[in-house]
């Protein structure tokens, strides 16, 4: 289901969401009593290109600048009108220096829509993480690190392929089994595979 276009998101000066969450537990990090924030968790950042209604979400290590602006750059194009929140990482990307336009919205001080111009916001990708959410907490219930990605593969396909977009349901099931043509599944057994009750 890992979609390999290579088109950017933004392309023509379009607006593109850009969050980060945080899920599950990080391997081999443990909770500081007391401890705020996800620095414990797993962390996924997901783009949403508003034109053309899709997803795309990648599993990173550390929410750094260093890391995430790359992947932005490599993601969407440098024309495009980039929506975040007040994340420090996400300051001083816009007017040139690293895409062309960037504005934000405040989260910390209950500002979810801006009130001078209804189009700054980030309730599009928020959208999409509450039902990513949902499905892994109320269906998968569990998932390890090292298959986060397939996970968010399976949920930006469901969403890049869903009425909204045009797709039945119908439809999106054989655009799932055409992408299986040709593909095996080759799952090497292992003593961590059998502990976490995967299957052969």
């Amino acid at each position: 289901m890992r979609d390999g276009a290579l088109a950017p998101f933004g392309s023509n000066g379009g607006a593109v969401e850009v969050d980060e969450t945080f899920i599950g537990k990080e391997p081999g990090v443990t909770k500081a009593k007391n401890a705020r924030g996800g620095s414990h968790k797993m962390k996924m950042l997901t783009l949403v290109d508003r034109d053309t209604k899709r997803a795309k979400s990648i599993v990173v290590d550390d929410l750094k600048k260093s890391t995430l602006i790359p992947i932005l750059q490599e993601n969407i194009a440098k024309e495009a009108f980039i929506l975040t929140d007040e994340a420090r990482q996400y300051q001083g990307i816009g007017a040139g220096r690293v895409f062309d336009a960037h504005d934000w919205v405040n989260h910390g001080k209950e500002e979810y829509v801006r009130r001078e111009n209804p189009e700054v916001h980030t309730n599009t990708v928020e959208g999409f993480y509450s039902i990513f959410k949902r499905g892994m907490k109320g269906v998968y219930q569990h998932c390890g690190k090292q298959h986060l990605h397939r996970y968010a593969a399976e949920f930006d396909f469901r969403y890049n392929n869903r009425i909204a977009n045009g797709i039945e349901d119908s439809e999106r099931g054989e655009i799932a089994l055409k992408g299986a043509v040709g593909k095996r599944l080759t799952y090497r057994r292992t003593d961590e595979a059998l502990s976490c009750g995967v299957p052969n």
